[in-house]
């Protein structure tokens, strides 16, 4: 039987005004912002971030920062934030697609024996590492060409259990041979996707394909869904809830990020239940 809380509609957007804004700032414990197109547009800090982080951090507020750019790791993205001029932020404070990837098998105990495939970037190969496991490919196959020859097969290795699909500039032929062959034929092998955005905020003045492109690909060729553990997935907030929120009755999360490029608040209540009760406030 369905709770009362479960048969209550989502609340409609309400417009954020300077009258409400103080009440909703002081109700929210942690907030949780996006990166690309909310902190910065490829290596352009956005105007104003610095000093809003600053402002929110001297009211005694947690930050967390969620990217589904799974190019670079936490490391790597705490030195951008350094390099932009925003030096308090931590690896601790950052929750990458890249890092998200490798803490699902981490927690679904993923065989150490096993070996990862990665379409994508150096991010995701150095959380996997990071988190004990061995991962192949990346940027190493961007140059790698697969050709077609009689009475030939292209090899692959037997041993690897999972392939991790994310942002790939340099995908090619021979990395979607490679993955497909592993999802396709090792038994039980894992096919994870970071995530399925189409575009992404790459630079400053617009926008290019993102990681669902590649997904995409990869869905065609295996016929197979993917897991994915980035944004909107329930592994990602499951694991943001747990590792980074001290979780207590009636603590709230606010989440900064875009949609329909529009910039939304979405407050999750009762966290300490994990309820999905939320209300949207849209910025005017």
């Amino acid at each position: 039987m369905k709770s009362s809380s479960e048969d209550t509609p989502p609340m409609a957007p309400q417009l954020l005004s300077s009258r409400n804004f103080k009440s909703l700032f002081d109700s929210v414990d942690t907030f949780l912002f996006d990166c690309d197109g909310v902190i910065w547009k490829g290596e352009k800090l956005i105007d104003g971030v610095a000093q809003t982080l600053d402002l929110i951090r001297s009211k005694g507020k947690n930050v967390v920062f969620v990217t589904n750019n799974s190019v670079k790791s936490r490391r790597q993205y705490a030195e951008k934030f350094r390099s932009l001029g925003v030096p308090s932020v931590t690896q601790d404070e950052i929750f990458s697609s890249s890092f998200a990837a490798a803490m699902y098998l981490k927690v679904n105990n993923f065989h150490k024996d096993k070996k990862v495939y990665v379409i994508g970037g150096e991010g995701i190969l150095e959380e996997l590492q990071i988190a004990g496991f061995t991962g192949l490919g990346g940027p190493e196959d961007g140059e790698k060409r697969a050709q077609w020859k009689s009475n030939s097969l292209f090899e692959h290795d037997k041993s690897v259990g999972a392939v991790v699909v994310g942002l790939d500039p340099n995908i090619n032929y021979y990395k979607l041979q490679y993955g497909t062959l592993c999802v396709r034929e090792n038994p039980g092998c894992l096919f994870i996707a970071t995530n399925r955005d189409a575009v992404g905020h790459m630079t400053d003045l617009q926008e290019w394909p993102g990681a669902g492109c590649m997904v995409a690909a990869m869905c065609g060729s295996t016929e197979r869904e993917p897991i994915v553990v980035g944004k909107p997935s329930t592994f990602m907030m499951d694991f943001l809830l747990q590792k980074y929120v001290h979780m207590k009755s009636h603590n709230s999360v606010q989440y900064i990020g875009l949609c329909d490029e529009e910039v939304f608040f979405l407050v999750f209540a009762d966290l300490g239940q994990k309820r999905q009760e939320c209300a949207w406030w849209v910025i005017g």
